[in-house]
């Protein structure tokens, strides 16, 4: 297997080459004005180490795959173009009220309950640029009111008048009926043809977003508007950057769905924290293959830190109408929570608690953090860490970024030491302790929301700054097993270097599989299976259109279910893609009944409310090789070895401890599997730091991979 893939990040671009049996990682800074120049550097650093040309890597390899937080990016700083909107007539306001909540969306509980403050967010179209346009369609798809041509073409030359760069249609229960929705981009492209200047794209709901929901659908729809131009030009830079380099297959972009696909089969919205849904997919792969049970998946970079759960048994959590900054929308993502912390966030003092705070905002790479000696003048994590000793200003990044310990001291004393009436040390350990915590408050968040007890999962630590902030942030959980993955500094590239081709397609609907009232059981099995069909046959055709032989292409059938009008809805997976009888009903229905019962408590079922079907969901994938692990459990305690002599020693300064430690430094090419080392230590590589506090051990493993334990999960995991 020959393959490059590479995760885009705020601060860094990793690289990973597969290049048949050996595993290259490489990083360089984000060049956010040319991001392929990035690539370009990350990608070099990997052939110097193959001993081979780019062209040549480039050439060869089966595919190149693209994670990317561009388009979170793009969104975030409003860099899109100007949106014009057509609904139903009489729906105007639907977007601008956005259901009354629209002020919370994407803000945490404190933030929500702030009532007096509340602020809705900068829309990304315009009230005066959303137009009503006379059409009615019930919501069984039946024509109430035909669409006015006319009308529509009006409508369409008045957005045009008033600049609008792209036109979005969100027409009523078009997902039942999209007729008029497609009419309408009849009528534009015949107003502006695609081949003249001017043409303008149009984005259709229904082809966004294939459930229920005028508002969600229409965000969703907004959204993908709002990033295609950004994204299109973005990414075909991308490819043309490859085409220069003798690259001539398509180029792969990893969906935030955990699947991926060809840039001609890739909505915009299906690119948002993709990069981070790579590392939940590399989570999972390996979790599977070492047997490790519940993890917990943690991406520390230079701007965020991304929290996922995969549970035993290789389970995912999706969220079917995720929060996008500020925006709800209706596509099925890999559940996430990203958090403002990373080694660019920037700290500064808090007025109000009279304390440090640290983020949301990063330096990002360009200047990034002052240590840098780029002409940032922010404090932030990585100036703290080192000051307290962890990093080696001459070693850091392999060399390629070296770093200056007075400017990061200048930073943290201008940001901080006059306020706090603290020494850089002391300022510095508070910067540290406050990122931790912040970290770890997120990651108990998330796990106690959905009811997990943190001591019960394994932690995975990974990106640029994982391994180097994973004590700190277990010791405050209880958590006493980490796991820094095999590549753990470019983990997210190898998850997209695993992804598969998928595409998944969904109906929103009323089907009553039993009414409680009549106690009939659901009996029109053509409507279930023509639905079933269709959304098989339109994934089918995604794959067929990127060259996939048709006997590659699998499928899995979901059904998002709930008693009847509950609120509460329930994902069942259903490995029989037809029904026919009696028979087959019950068994959806039974296999309905077992998932809510595991996940509410057995006889928390309610039959006698009814059941009923809201969405029918088809996922159409097509595997391809993977990367494989190997065991990476640690070696048993009495067949463990002593470390070599160390490389150097460093003073280093740990969060709650007083005085300076004389720390051990080992280079982690040095540490053969099962080698066992006592905190305070430094293990480093040119791509990361993996630092063991005090009342740790650190235990080498195959491929790379390094385990941090506390307690008795020293005895346990033996």
């Amino acid at each position: 297997m020959k393959r490059v893939s590479v995760d885009i990040g705020g601060t860094f671009t990793d690289c990973f080459v597969v290049w048949d049996q050996q595993y290259i990682q490489a990083k360089a800074l984000t060049t956010h004005h040319n991001l392929a120049m990035g690539f370009n550097e990350a990608l070099g650093k990997a052939c110097k180490v193959l001993g081979v040309e780019l062209e040549d890597i480039l050439s060869s390899v089966d595919s190149v795959r693209y994670a990317t937080t561009l388009g979170t990016n793009a969104l975030i700083e409003h860099k899109g173009p100007k949106i014009g909107m057509l609904v139903t007539a009489g729906y105007e306001a639907t977007v601008p009220l956005s259901r009354a909540r629209g002020y919370g969306e994407g803000l945490d509980n404190l933030g929500q309950q702030d009532m007096p403050n509340a602020q809705r967010p900068d829309p990304l179209v315009k009230a005066h640029m959303i137009r009503g346009v006379r059409e009615r369609v019930d919501f069984t798809g039946k024509l109430v009111m035909a669409l006015d041509e006319e009308d529509v073409r009006k409508q369409i030359r008045g957005l045009v008048d008033l600049g609008a760069q792209i036109i979005v249609v969100a027409l009523v229960n078009a997902v039942v009926n999209p007729g008029h929705e497609l009419r309408i981009q009849e009528i534009l492209l015949d107003e502006y043809p695609s081949h003249l200047l001017g043409a303008i794209p149009i984005i259709l709901s229904h082809q966004v977003a294939g459930r229920k929901g005028e508002y969600v659908r229409a965000t969703s729809a907004i959204v993908d508007g709002y990033l295609h131009s950004t994204m299109y030009h973005a990414l075909s830079a991308l490819e043309q950057n490859l085409r220069a380099h003798s690259y001539d297959k398509p180029m792969l972009v990893i969906h935030n769905s955990g699947g991926m696909a060809q840039l001609n089969s890739t909505d915009a919205l299906q690119t948002i924290h993709s990069g981070p849904v790579s590392g939940i997919g590399a989570s999972e792969h390996l979790a599977l293959q070492a047997g490790l049970g519940n993890v917990v998946a943690t991406d520390m970079g230079g701007t965020s830190y991304d929290i996922g759960i995969v549970v035993e048994g290789g389970v995912k959590h999706y969220d079917f109408n995720p929060v996008i900054d500020r925006w709800l929308v209706s596509v099925p993502m890999v559940h996430l929570v990203t958090l403002g912390a990373g080694g660019g966030s920037i700290a500064a003092y808090d007025r109000m608690y009279k304390t440090v705070k640290v983020g949301p905002q990063s330096a990002g790479s360009d200047p990034g953090p002052a240590c840098y000696d780029r002409g940032g003048r922010h404090a932030t994590v990585t100036d703290a860490d080192l000051v307290l000793g962890y990093l080696d200003p001459a070693n850091y990044a392999g060399g390629s970024i070296p770093l200056s310990p007075r400017r990061a001291k200048a930073a943290i004393e201008d940001a901080l030491c006059d306020d706090l009436d603290l020494d850089v040390l002391q300022a510095a350990k508070l910067i540290r302790e406050k990122v931790d915590d912040n970290m770890a408050n997120g990651l108990f968040t998330e796990l106690r929301a959905r009811g997990y007890d943190p001591k019960d999962f394994t932690m995975l630590a990974y990106g640029g700054n994982g391994p180097l902030h994973c004590c700190g942030i277990a010791q405050n959980l209880n958590i006493d097993r980490i796991l820094a993955p095999p590549l753990s500094s470019v983990f997210s590239a190898v998850g997209a270097g695993n992804m598969h081709q998928l595409h998944i397609h969904e109906q929103s609907l009323y089907m009553v599989l039993y009414d409680s009232n009549s106690r009939h059981i659901f009996d029109d099995y053509e409507r279930f299976n023509a639905i079933v069909a269709d959304l098989k046959e339109r994934g089918t055709q995604d794959l067929l259109r990127q060259g996939v032989p048709l006997a590659d292409i699998c499928h899995s059938l979901e059904l998002d279910m709930r008693y009847g009008n509950q609120l509460v809805q329930t994902t069942a997976v259903v490995p029989n893609h037809e029904v026919h009888g009696p028979a087959d009903v019950l068994a959806i229905i039974s296999q309905f009944s077992n998932d809510y019962g595991k996940r509410f408590g057995e006889g928390s079922q309610a039959p006698e409310a009814g059941i009923r079907i809201n969405t029918i969901r088809v996922a159409a994938y097509v595997r391809h090789e993977t990367v494989q692990f190997e065991d990476i459990k640690p070696m048993p305690r009495d067949a463990r070895k002593a470390p070599p002599p160390p490389d150097s020693r460093r003073t280093c300064h740990f969060v709650g401890f007083d005085g300076a430690f004389d720390t051990p430094v080992w280079s982690r090419a040095a540490i053969e599997p099962g080698v066992e080392i006592h905190g305070p230590a430094i293990v480093a590589s040119e791509v990361t730091t993996f630092l063991v506090n005090p009342g740790w051990t650190f235990v080498a493993a195959r491929q790379g991979a390094s385990w941090f334990l506390r307690g008795t999960a020293v005895e346990h995991l033996n």
